[in-house]
């Protein structure tokens, strides 16, 4: 019993002692994790400089976009061809995606050998091999009468400029294929395809293996966005923001970034982390200087790393008694799969044992111990190397996120990972030290990067039929410079009709008569109060101007209008107006004041005066009854007259759009247009009293409001009008009524976008195909949103929360078809507002005879000032369509309050001078 007591502490000191020796040898091999933690700050440095436009180029880590812009959702069905070109077999293969929706995939491969005369020979000889490889198997397959979508995964450093074009950077592991490099890859294989007349194959994708793994595994797990090879060669790819992307147009979504982390190092910056092994093992290397990174960690080079240093030991007097075998000093003579043999649990020092002695050695038992520490230490450096830079790419993602802590998924490949017993388990421990803040989940990729590459096809083809049936939606949107032009003659017809006696009537835009006749000129003084109705909110208004300062100081409150005023009797409409006029003057201590009042009264009225306004219709989402065909005015003064408080002088009705006009004119003299482009839309500008057959008097000039929302209610813009348009007049209070108001407005921007999200949620093509009932709800999008989901400062992140906020739980490419669709209604509004304002400026420099006309349009309207495009868009299309005209666009401070008094001044000067006349 003794006896076998002190046997076993022999071994374990025998063990110890070993140990100890092999890590005083190789201490500069055993990292802590201090310097891991450094590493991992160094590979995101490098990772930044791979990404920038600037330093890429000099990067050694490479960042190459691949193109690749989304993962599988699931929906992918068809069968696909995938060719796997870049370690020491050759795969075809044909994966056949379900069509009943239940992720099943079925495969069929065929290796075939690689020759080192083909992979070290002529390039054309290569592909030519691939080329009859495939017809090979295509033939045994019985596929020849199909045409088939083909992945290529190429294990190479490609530069992509799209997803089915690659040139070669470099070759790395045993390939050394001359006249390949700088070529496109696809092309060359493409050309190789087509000496096979029988063979019918589209190249859809070139795949980075790396890639072809993280698809494969994204199939399974969604949250998969990660990929990592650690087999021959070792390489990461994971899914990027592209507002980081410097060297692809576009910040919207994501990318997959093939990070060819081989070469990291290649620029000297782990010069203070290599060791004599790994400058001796890359001296002797098919590429010098090159891959550092990859040589310290890939299963090439693991057991040629423990030859040398077994040698070394030997040459020291360390191992082996000295002795050394020609075998020993025989390049590749210890592969990785000994290396994992050796370090099995149990077997592992008898399988060190035979390995050695089939080098020719004969092996002591502590030789034994210390060379399997050996085969330990050099593979668990590999994986804290490949673990600091995994950590650095899962912190990136988290960052991207801003997020405290990440939750993801890492799809794994390569046959070192898969064979060496330790090496995961290693791995796993490691990562999750380093990055506490992440929960990863590591993922074994099934048939590796060849499904991938079919996965990546097969996404590719289903991004490609739903990028169709989205753009033929969103072409619906995009309007021709013809179609423009069309707009602008249409209503320029239709503004004449409204002007002339003889088809005023039958007008669409009704051109009414304000009878504002004068801009101010400067001299007006005094206190007026103002009234400002046109929306949900109700103000009143105390304005004090000051003559010679052009000076105006505005106190003023507002009051909420319910629905059930908004839609019920016009009596009790006023009667609310008037109990808010009645609070204001206590609040302000004016009760007993009678002061000339102004009403801004936001919708269509046909004026025989300026304190005159017979209301034509509602609009806006107000349906008081009693008050259509009635004189707004008079209905104001009875109101006042039931409450029998207070008297008010009621000088002027005034439209918001005039006011606009008429506040920004007080500070330009230049101002004789106003454009309201908020939640309705409208037009006013100074006419020549000559064309106004509906007045009296052909001297000076009058402001006309056009009305110009119910331009098309006689169908003369229905080629451009969609089915999504139609939906949201069908749906709203005045069919028929107001069209272009409904493709301008904000009230309606928002309404269509959803119908066009409905469509295509219908169609697949969104939120997974689920309509939820928050989508079904008239009215949730309003255009307050698409305001902040076209914001250029909005990450897609911001994006999804706002759809969430909607209740709608949208993924990334939901979010970027959100965008889209918010970004082609917006724009067709803005060009449809640019078409109408071009038709306005030319008439009037027509008008005037000048062959170069300068004018300034006040602007109001929460469109026009919150939305990120709208403005820039309209200025633009009116520069476009209106190229004599030098158009001037002035923010309006408060038009329907200031510009209301203003109109009250105006007319209070004009009547003390006609008194005076």
């Amino acid at each position: 019993m003794f006896a076998v007591h002190l046997m076993a502490f022999y071994f374990s000191k025998l063990k110890e002692d070993q140990i100890k020796k092999v890590d005083r040898f190789l201490y500069h091999m055993r990292l802590s994790d201090e310097t891991l933690l450094d590493i991992m700050s160094r590979f995101q440095a490098e990772m930044e400089k791979g990404l920038g436009k600037d330093t890429h180029p000099t990067a050694s880590v490479k960042m190459l976009p691949t193109f690749v812009r989304a993962i599988p959702d699931g929906s992918e069905n068809g069968e696909f061809l995938s060719l796997d070109l870049g370690g020491s077999k050759f795969r075809v293969l044909k994966v056949q995606v379900s069509e009943d929706g239940k992720q099943n995939v079925q495969m069929e491969s065929q290796f075939y050998p690689m020759p080192s005369e083909i992979t070290r020979g002529n390039g054309t000889e290569l592909f030519a091999y691939v080329a009859d490889c495939l017809a090979d198997f295509m033939k045994t397959k019985d596929l020849t009468h199909k045409k088939l979508p083909l992945g290529f995964t190429f294990s190479f450093p490609c530069r992509q400029t799209k997803l089915e074009e690659g040139f070669l950077l470099s070759w790395t592991k045993k390939f050394k294929a001359r006249g390949v490099q700088d070529t496109d890859v696809v092309d060359r294989l493409t050309n190789a395809i087509k000496k096979h007349k029988d063979l019918d194959v589209d190249i859809l994708a070139l795949v980075n293996d790396t890639v072809g793994t993280m698809m494969t595994c994204a199939y399974d797990d969604p949250s998969c966005e990660v990929g990592v090879i650690i087999g021959t060669g070792t390489n990461a790819c994971y899914m990027e923001d592209m507002s980081n992307i410097d060297l692809v147009e576009g910040d919207e979504g994501r990318m997959c970034i093939n990070t060819e982390w081989g070469a990291f190092g290649d620029d000297g910056v782990l010069e203070d982390i290599r060791t004599e092994f790994d400058r001796e093992l890359d001296l002797g290397s098919l590429n010098p200087g090159k891959q550092l990174f990859e040589k310290m960690i890939s299963g090439l080079y693991m057991g040629e790393l423990v030859r040398l240093i077994l040698l070394k030991m030997a040459k020291a007097g360390l191992l082996f008694g000295g002795a050394k075998s020609s075998a020993l000093h025989t390049k590749g003579k210890i592969e990785t799969q000994h290396v994992a043999a050796m370090e099995k649990h149990k077997e592992g020092l008898a399988n060190t044992r035979e390995i050695l002695v089939n080098l020719g050695l004969e092996p002591s038992e502590s030789d034994c111990i210390a060379v399997q520490h050996v085969c330990t230490i050099v593979s668990f450096r590999s994986a804290n190397l490949c673990a600091a830079a995994l950590a650095a790419i899962l912190t990136r993602l988290r960052e991207n996120k801003k997020l405290a802590r990440l939750r993801t998924t890492v799809g794994m490949d390569g046959t070192l990972y898969k064979i060496h017993p330790q090496y995961p388990k290693r791995l796993h421990k490691v990562v999750r030290r380093l990055v506490p803040n992440c929960d990863v989940r590591f993922l074994l990729s099934e048939s590796g990067s060849t499904k991938g590459a079919a996965m990546v096809t097969a996404v590719a083809s289903r991004v490609q039929a739903q990028r169709k049936q989205i753009d033929r939606v969103l072409a619906l949107f995009q309007l021709t410079r013809e179609q423009l032009l069309g707009v602008r003659e249409k209503m320029r017809i239709e503004l004449e009709y409204g002007l002339k006696k003889k088809t005023h009537a039958l007008a669409t835009v009704k051109m009414l008569p304000t009878y504002v006749y004068g801009m101010p000129d400067g001299t007006e003084k005094g206190k007026f109060l103002a009234l400002d109705l046109g929306g949900t909110n109700f103000r009143v208004l105390l304005v004090k101007i000051r003559s010679g300062w052009r000076s105006v100081r505005m106190y003023n409150k507002i009051f909420a209008i319910p629905l059930e005023i908004m839609q019920g009797t016009g009596e009790e409409l006023f009667d609310h107006i008037v109990q808010c006029i009645a609070d204001f003057l206590d609040y302000m201590g004016l009760k007993g004041a009678q002061l000339p009042l102004g009403f801004t009264f936001s919708f269509p009225c046909r004026q025989t005066c300026i304190d005159k306004g017979t209301l034509v219709g509602w609009t806006k989402g107000f349906k008081a009854t009693d008050c259509e065909g009635e004189d707004v005015v008079d209905m104001l003064r009875d109101a006042i007259k039931r409450r029998n408080e207070f008297d008010l002088d009621i000088v002027a009705i005034v439209n918001d759009t005039v006011g606009t006009m008429m506040t920004c004119g007080y500070e330009d003299p230049n101002c004789e247009i106003g454009l309201i482009a908020g939640t309705g839309s409208n037009v006013c500008y100074m006419e020549e009293m000559r064309n106004i057959e509906l007045v009296e008097g052909d001297e000076g000039r009058m402001c006309i409001n056009t009305e110009w929302g119910g331009f098309g209610d006689n169908g003369c813009i229905d080629d451009i009008c969609t089915q999504y348009d139609k939906e949201v007049d069908e749906g709203s209070l005045n069919p028929g009524k107001q069209r272009y108001e409904k493709m301008t407005s904000g009230m309606y921007l928002g309404e269509i976008v959803r119908q066009i999200l409905i469509d295509l949620t219908r169609q697949g093509l969104l939120f997974r195909g689920q309509i939820s009932e928050r989508l079904r709800t008239r009215g949730i999008f309003e255009t307050k949103f698409l305001s902040q989901i076209e914001s250029d400062r909005l990450a897609l992140l911001q994006v999804r929360r706002i759809l969430q906020q909607l209740g709608l739980d949208s993924t990334c490419e939901d979010s970027i078809i959100v965008k889209e669709v918010c970004g082609a209604v917006s724009r067709r509004a803005a060009q449809l507002c640019g078409a109408g304002m071009a038709a306005i400026v030319e008439k009037r420099r027509e008008d005037q005879g000048l062959e170069h006309f300068k004018v300034t349009v006040g602007v109001d309207g929460t469109l026009y000032k919150l939305h990120p495009h709208f403005s820039r868009i309209l200025q633009e299309t009116v520069r476009e369509l209106a190229p004599k005209c030098d158009v001037t666009f002035m923010l309006s401070e408060d038009g329907s309050g200031k510009g209301a008094a203003l109109i009250t001044a105006v007319a209070k000067r004009l009547q003390m001078q006609g008194k005076e006349n």
